[in-house]
């Protein structure tokens, strides 16, 4: 059944989602298209007058001339680049559950020509990495966004892994209430960072734990404490979002280890010489297992010089390891 209010619609699918520089349609093509497809009936000088308004409409329609001329949009929202990494950061990101991986995915490529939608396609491999199971992820990101956005407080739980895979509310399972300031996404995860009134400290909560969530009618508590707050330097200085004491620590490191120290501190971070292929450096670290952990995989190129209480930490924590290996027999 003829539209003539639809043609135009129909043409700007056409030209958005099956063309491009190598690939691209002539009036006649077009009109044959519309016909076949979606049994509208037009004449080429329609097309012609039809592609004149997309391009007033802001449809960057280009025209290619010569033996295989035609019309073709190349210059979308997205390169086919850009969404090659948003669908990389879909299929990395831990907190979203395989369904809803495929059902962002299948968006993404939505963006894309049909044949650049194609090569995405065949990129996606979610099926063997580390997804959570929650799909409430999505509404509790919602709820906090609204929370900060009206100026409010969050009531939730929060769980833990159990050894037979359940998540557990903590503290016999009495509700959270605090003020969210920012969502961050850190190793795969998605957090929450925001001020615990009782304690006067910021604290994060990862939003895949975070369970019957609800929106109150306190208001927000803290802003004085995230005026200046630098959500990058909470990220560097926090290894995996456990929280410790902050500290400046000395380091000293082979100056192989430089990229490592840069990749994890950012390039800002001083250094001087300290001894023939060696460097110095201090930083500012959240001292907790998992600091110490990083400390332990880098190796002997890499030493805690100070302060003294963060090196009696490290020496601790070594010793506390090695104790487990220290009998012939393994634990029941």
């Amino acid at each position: 059944m003829q539209d003539g209010k639809l043609e135009i619609l129909y043409l700007m699918k056409i030209l958005t989602e099956e063309t491009d520089k190598d690939h691209a349609l002539n009036a006649q093509d077009l009109v044959r298209i519309l016909d076949q497809r979606f049994d509208i009936s037009v004449r080429s000088r329609t097309i012609y007058s039809d592609i004149a308004r997309l391009r007033r409409y802001g449809i960057p329609v280009e025209q290619k001339r010569g033996s295989r001329y035609g019309y073709y949009v190349e210059d979308r929202l997205f390169s086919l680049p850009e969404l090659k990494l948003l669908v990389d950061a879909v299929q990395a990101s831990k907190f979203i559950t395989i369904s809803k991986s495929e059902v962002l995915i299948g968006k993404l490529e939505g963006l894309a020509g049909r044949r650049d939608a194609a090569s995405l396609q065949r990129q996606v491999f979610i099926y063997n990495r580390t997804k959570a199971e929650n799909e409430t992820i999505y509404t509790s990101v919602d709820l906090i966004h609204a929370a900060m956005n009206r100026d409010r407080q969050i009531s939730f739980r929060y769980c833990a892994w159990t050894p037979d895979k359940k998540l557990r509310p903590r503290r016999g399972g009495a509700f959270y209430i605090l003020s969210p300031w920012s969502l961050t996404w850190d190793e795969g995860n998605y957090y929450l960072v925001a001020f615990d009134a009782v304690t006067g400290q910021i604290r994060h909560y990862r939003v895949d734990k975070m369970q019957d969530m609800t929106l109150t009618d306190l208001p927000r508590k803290g802003r004085e404490r995230f005026e200046d707050f630098d959500l990058a330097a909470f990220s560097r200085k926090t290894f995996s979002m456990y929280a410790g004491p902050d500290r400046t620590v000395t380091l000293r490191c082979r100056n192989e280890l430089a990229g490592v120290l840069i990749d994890r501190f950012g390039q800002d971070i001083m250094t001087v010489p300290a001894g023939e292929g060696f460097f110095r450096t201090h930083v500012t670290v959240a001292v907790s297992p998992q600091f110490y952990g990083w400390v332990t995989g880098i190796g002997e190129g890499l030493t805690i010089e100070g302060p003294a209480s963060v090196r009696d930490g490290y020496r601790i924590y070594l010793e506390q390891i090695l104790a487990g290996f220290s009998s012939d027999r393994i634990p029941d």
